[in-house]
């Protein structure tokens, strides 16, 4: 299978940012993205080519994006060590996305239990799940393609995680599920487009942007909805809570164990990842759009500001 087929199903469709997709009361928002669905929708078993062995002349990820990147240490690296490392990195991105896709489809389940079937919303609720159900699956087989291992978040977080998805509700639950998928949209946007990264890897992500452009319509959707009349307290609360749960989904995705894997000296790859501006200028780029909707909604409070920071989203 040539790996450029799902690239080319969407060459003639503009890849909606969540901004972008139309306005509309709850029910309507919640038809339109159904009927997208329909019209653009993929299977990953058939889209991406599982069987054409690993091309280690490729990078697993835009070298830009790399924890590394602009540091002395990826000058001293060779160039197969380069492309080892994303590989590595994007393998612990993969693999952080199924950890929260799993605890984003528990808050949706939990969020329209017993709803009204009938509900546009409640279909598109099933819908968004078994979108995360045929990603978790993608991501996983890609990892394993990758020749990663699966990375996983520190324990204390996964603990954390188990808490937030049984707890979390709400305007909480749907703009913690937007930070996450805003992060990964706007990397993954680079790494689909780029010519430098393994083809598979590329229609990953390609699948993953397309589906997500709705998921993250859903999410603003339903955080203005649940925002409406809320009181100053309320906002100060849900503020701390989810940019609590960004700082700790962003600092997971790039798992401390990648720079081991692909045979570099790990405290000096942690000490130069940790000082690297490149990369925190990256990440504060991918979430501008996001810090934009927080702000609007009344969720940029001053102590939500000061985790972003330190998260490196602003």
């Amino acid at each position: 299978m040539d790996d450029t087929i799902a690239l080319d199903r969407t060459a003639d469709h503009a890849v909606p940012s969540a901004d972008a997709a139309v306005e509309g009361d709850h029910a309507d928002v919640a038809r339109r993205l159904l009927r997208s669905s329909e019209m653009l929708s993929f299977d990953p078993a058939q889209e991406v080519d599982w069987e054409t062995p690993l091309d280690t002349g490729f990078h697993g990820a835009s070298p830009e994006w790399s924890t590394l990147y602009g540091t002395a240490y990826w000058d001293e690296m060779t160039p197969e060590q380069q492309r080892e490392l994303t590989r590595q990195e994007s393998a612990s991105v993969a693999s952080t996305g199924i950890w929260f896709e799993m605890i984003l489809q528990q808050m949706v389940l939990r969020d329209f239990y017993a709803e009204d079937p009938t509900d546009p919303a409640f279909q598109w609720a099933l819908t968004e799940i078994a979108d995360e159900c045929r990603h978790s699956i993608m991501f996983a087989r890609g990892v394993a393609k990758l020749g990663a291992r699966p990375y996983r978040p520190k324990r204390s977080v996964v603990e954390l995680g188990r808490a937030f998805a049984a707890l979390a509700g709400g305007e909480a639950a749907y703009a913690a599920i937007l930070v996450a998928e805003e992060v990964l949209d706007v990397m993954q946007r680079d790494w689909m487009r780029d010519e430098r990264v393994v083809p598979f890897v590329r229609t990953i992500n390609n699948i993953h942007v397309v589906e997500e452009s709705r998921h993250m319509k859903f999410a603003r959707d339903e955080v203005r909805e649940r925002m409406r009349g809320a009181g100053a307290l309320r906002r100060q609360a849900d503020a701390v809570v989810i940019a609590g749960a960004a700082y700790h989904i962003v600092t997971s995705m790039v798992s401390d164990d990648v720079y081991e894997a692909a045979g570099l000296d790990r405290k000096r790859a942690l000490r130069e990842a940790r000082a690297n501006q490149h990369h925190k200028a990256m990440m504060r780029s991918s979430c501008a759009g996001l810090m934009e909707f927080l702000g609007s909604a009344g969720l940029l409070t001053p102590a939500a500001r000061a985790i972003y920071r330190r998260a490196n989203l602003l």
